[in-house]
């Protein structure tokens, strides 16, 4: 019975949400309450709730202070002088531009934390994106496929929750795996290739003529684009801070405070990376810096906050949904039944494959539930049943973290959902673009890890 709710609670979460039947944050909320009370949670839905809610406080105050953050950065011109030297190498072409994305992503990836990735990213291109046309859908699947392959890193947090679980070092799952990250890695800048010349050959090269103004030439002949319009987000527009963002003229600009700012965001990205303090704490600390430091008057820190109030609200709001999911898939204990379930009907004949299986079964599992009940839940029973068979802990755990790339476009990833908000992008439109591209790489990575010889066949 669990089983079976569980799997047609996500089926009908994804049909609302990939048919755009309902928004995120309502089909977070109301599909999973509605099958809750169909599998006998009853008024004790409201501790699983509770408890969804708790697990995801932290997460959704670091990105409340993070988006105020890095859009004061916006604010006051700090990435300026970087979006015009990307303009400067990409010349006007879409293609360049987006892999010039993908590069930037897997760089600012290797701090492993993917909000931090997603807000850094999008503040640095999403306004060329819009001054060249580009879809901003195009910018969210490549980055989120960058980030994601980048996040089997032993400081990502899935090696090491798959090392931690099977009581193995995490040097010895990833080290093993560095081919496959290196060729899931091309894999994303070929999709970033592919994808940019979609663009080049929907809108034509754009050249730059003086700024703010750029020329298009396309195949319906030039045409002139402004340099600070608000066009080409197609899927919803992002808000003014970041449209605008290199708008020479705007009063929120701090050109004396540049080096300031500079020292430190270095200096928030740094301990962020060398692990001082908890990431919530350090965005606090920094954004309260930040605020008097710019806006030293109370009404302009209001004002600096209110700016970006409606990223805060759309994130922080899907982030809280997201843990109504959480709390009732764990509450009701449908995952446990799912993944026990699962395991019991693998034909016998899978069990001596079953770190292949293990690989290929990590992309739903994970996308569906988050990296502590997989890794922590659902991998140790395919490791005990994988044991009978000869296959070594370490098998089972690499094969584990190749479902990476596509567990982070889950909505249940509160990074992907604030890369979308910042985009301007629907859910729905991303993951009808990620989600095959996502597979694609994970099964890649999987398969050189199978090649080499590191996940038994």
């Amino acid at each position: 019975m669990l089983v079976a709710l569980g799997f047609l609670m996500v089926a009908v979460f994804m049909f609302l949400i990939m048919s755009k039947r309902a928004t995120p944050v309502v089909g977070l909320i109301a599909v999973p309450i509605v099958f809750g009370l169909l599998a006998g949670a009853g008024l004790g839905i409201g501790n699983m709730v509770a408890d969804g809610m708790k697990s995801v406080a932290p997460t959704a105050a670091l990105l409340f202070f993070a988006i105020i953050y890095f859009g004061i950065m916006i604010d006051v011109g700090l990435f300026d002088p970087l979006v015009r030297l990307i303009l400067r190498i990409v010349g006007g072409d879409p293609m360049r531009l987006v892999l010039g994305t993908a590069v930037l992503a897997m760089v600012v990836s290797l701090d492993g934390d993917g909000s931090t990735t997603f807000i850094i990213v999008t503040s640095a291109l999403l306004p060329l994106y819009l001054k060249l046309k580009v879809s901003p859908v195009v910018l969210t699947v490549v980055a989120g496929l960058s980030n994601g392959a980048m996040n089997i890193l032993p400081w990502g947090g899935p090696t090491a929750r798959a090392a931690a679980a099977l009581g193995i070092s995490p040097s010895e799952v990833f080290v093993p795996m560095i081919p496959g990250l290196v060729v899931g890695l091309v894999v994303v800048l070929l999709f970033s290739v592919q994808l940019g010349r979609a663009e080049r050959r929907r809108i034509g090269k754009l050249v730059l003529t003086a700024e703010p103004l750029m020329v298009a030439v396309g195949s319906g002949g030039d045409r002139i684009v402004s340099g600070g319009g608000t066009g080409g987000a197609e899927s919803g527009g992002a808000e003014d801070g970041i449209v605008d963002g290199l708008d020479p003229s705007r009063s929120t600009l701090r050109p004396k405070m540049f080096w300031l700012n500079a020292v430190l965001t270095v200096g928030l990205l740094v301990m962020l990376v060398i692990d001082v303090l908890p990431l919530l704490v350090l965005f606090i600390v920094a954004t309260s810096i930040a605020l008097v430091m710019n806006f030293p008057r109370v009404k302009e820190q209001q004002e600096a906050i209110t700016r970006h109030s409606s990223s805060i609200v759309s994130v922080v709001a899907m982030v809280f949904a997201a843990a109504v999911l959480v709390g009732v898939f764990q509450g009701t204990v449908m995952v446990e039944a799912m993944a026990h379930w699962l395991i019991h009907v693998l034909p016998s004949a899978l069990g001596p494959h079953l770190a292949v299986v293990t690989g290929i079964l990590s992309l739903p599992f994970t996308f569906f539930m988050s990296n502590d009940a997989f890794y922590f839940g659902v991998m140790p029973v395919l490791a005990e049943a994988a044991s009978t068979y000869g296959i070594a802990p370490a098998e089972i755990a690499r094969a584990s973290i190749t479902g990476q790339t596509f567990h982070m476009q889950s909505p249940l990833v509160p990074a992907i959902l604030l890369l979308v908000t910042l985009a301007g992008v629907s859910l729905a439109d991303h993951h009808k673009k990620v989600l095959w591209r996502a597979a694609l790489v994970s099964l890649s990575m999987l398969a050189v890890g199978v090649v080499l010889g590191h996940i038994p066949l």
